[in-house]
């Protein structure tokens, strides 16, 4: 096989995957574009419960709670320590609020998962439950211990499109990043900016688009679920909604969309949390999500097999569950052009010249216009949408950092590859940034 047919097949694979991708981008842009506000609901027709599950959080349980009881005087709070070695206990219990439940969790039960920690706070909520409570009318709310939910959120999630309507299982809540003006280094606060343009433009783009496929995923902050919903999927005399996958909370919305609910999405309020300003502690983070969508593989014959899921909603699906691997596949493909021109010109530099100026610059051209603009465009309408004291230049910038940032996600492809390869399905929690620890915490 000669290296013109070799360069001809690469590339043609290459373009063929950048132009589906950008096509996908351009679908989803105009959904996200055109949304307008919906009226808020009653959030007095129903009981709140927020689930909050904590790993060493001393540094931060305790402002969370504090402010969840003030913003929310009507819910209750249900921390799940899992068997913290910090102060996180005395944090919750030094309260002193008849509201603010105290779930205790011990090794060797404790810290295999935020799964299993969501679990046992579900089980204490229910057995906390009297007889007369509707489960259709109990929403429980899973907030990271740096969550901080917009005031208007249990307003908005009572809407009469959302929890309003009783075929609606659960809903998800635009996620924004709380410390996206803070200082820090430059290389830290770009690295912020980003998961804040990634979560409010990109995602939240993809959830309003996944309405019309019906197959809206759940985050694993500001995740709202019907009580009624969690005990459909309970698997059991266990009481376990939550499963094993390190992405539990796109395996929750396998569950809930299989057994029959819709779930749906919302940018009308949104929860603040905690971006990564570290290289590190952010990579780690991304390489167990990435895990976790591999693991969800095992559902594509439930999701392909279901009656509830439309074709549209299995195929885009099962598109979501082949990202990492069509990451792997792009880190093989994508740099064979540029490796075979660059072996070839360094032997016959007159010939690749000349064929470059014959016209074959333009294939690179489109090869770098396709494989850039996807994420490009991002930075513009983030500053469109969300910042708009940036200027026109800035966001621009943004798009360029968006499209570097993407990067890291073929390298945490690569590493979570090798972890689901040995065998390698701890869960490991990274450090809030206020945490004196120096690196992650790995769960046994």
């Amino acid at each position: 096989m000669t290296v013109e047919l070799v360069l001809g097949l690469t590339q043609a694979l290459a373009l063929t995957m950048s132009v589906a991708f950008v096509s996908y981008v351009c679908v989803i842009v105009v959904p996200f574009l055109r949304h307008r506000p919906r009226p808020d609901g009653d959030p007095a027709a129903f009981r709140w419960h927020f689930l909050v599950p904590c790993l060493d959080e001393e540094a931060v349980i305790g402002d969370t709670v504090r402010y969840l009881r003030r913003e929310f005087p009507q819910a209750d709070v249900w921390v799940v320590d899992d068997d913290s070695f910090d102060g996180t206990v005395a944090e919750v219990t030094r309260l002193r609020d008849d509201r603010v439940h105290l779930v205790r969790r011990r090794l060797p039960a404790a810290r295999r998962g935020k799964g299993d920690a969501l679990n046992a706070g579900y089980r204490a909520l229910l057995a906390s439950l009297d007889d007369f409570a509707d489960p259709d009318l109990v929403v429980v709310a899973v907030v990271d211990a740096d969550g901080r939910p917009a005031a208007n959120c249990l307003a908005a999630c009572a809407a009469e499109h959302l929890f309003g309507d009783p075929a609606v299982g659960a809903v998800q809540i635009d996620v924004r990043m709380g410390n996206r003006d803070a200082g820090g280094s430059w290389f830290g606060r770009a690295l912020v900016r980003m998961q804040d343009l990634e979560f409010r433009t990109a995602i939240a783009a993809i959830q309003l688009s996944r309405r019309y496929s019906g197959t809206i995923s759940m985050g694993g902050n500001g995740q709202f679920t019907r009580l009624t919903a969690l005990m459909t999927v309970d698997d059991g005399d266990s009481g376990a909604p939550w499963r094993g996958s390190l992405l539990e909370d796109f395996e929750l919305g396998v569950h809930l969309l299989t057994a029959g609910w819709r779930t749906a999405f919302t940018v009308d309020t949104h929860v603040d949390q905690e971006a990564l300003p570290h290289l590190r502690r952010f990579l780690a983070q991304r390489t167990r999500w990435g895990q976790g969508t591999m693991q969800c593989a095992r559902y594509l014959r439930r999701i392909w097999s279901s009656r509830h899921i439309s074709t549209l909603g299995a195929a885009e699906m099962l598109y979501y569950l082949a990202q990492p691997w069509l990451q792997l596949l792009g880190t093989l493909v994508y740099p064979v052009p540029f490796v075979l021109l660059a072996v070839r010109a360094s032997h016959e530099p007159e010939v690749v010249w000349g064929w470059l100026t014959g016209g074959a610059w333009i294939l690179f051209v489109l090869y770098g216009t396709f494989g850039l603009l996807p994420f490009l465009i991002w930075g513009p309408i983030y500053r469109r949408r969300c910042e708009h004291r940036s200027g026109v230049l800035r966001g621009l910038g943004y798009g360029v950092l968006y499209a570097l940032y993407i990067l890291s996600f073929y390298l945490t492809s690569w590493r979570a590859l090798c972890r689901l390869v040995r065998g390698h399905d701890g869960w490991v929690k990274t450090a809030r940034n206020a945490s004196t620890e120096a690196g992650p915490v790995r769960a046994p």
